[in-house]
């Protein structure tokens, strides 16, 4: 899955905005970021256009995993 993030910017304050699209729409996620950019480029305000993926099938939980007691890693120096 992906999401478009980007932020739109009025007289009266700024406001988050955000986009779904499914793991297959790729191309349709960059070309809607395009445009975004396009009106930023015109003037208008918008801004922080950014896009995440998340992948639904992903084996493992995001983020640092807890290790064991047997893990035993030293960062080797000369």
């Amino acid at each position: 899955m992906y999401m478009v993030y980007w932020t739109e910017v009025e007289k009266d304050g700024a406001y988050p905005e955000s986009k779904p699209f499914d793991t297959s729409e790729m191309v349709a996620a960059m070309q809607f970021m395009e445009e975004l950019r396009r009106r930023q480029r015109a003037g208008e305000g918008v801004r922080f256009i950014t896009m995440c993926s998340e992948h639904p099938d992903v084996v493992g939980h995001p983020g640092v995993d807890v290790t064991g007691p047997d893990y035993n890693w030293k960062k080797r120096r000369r």
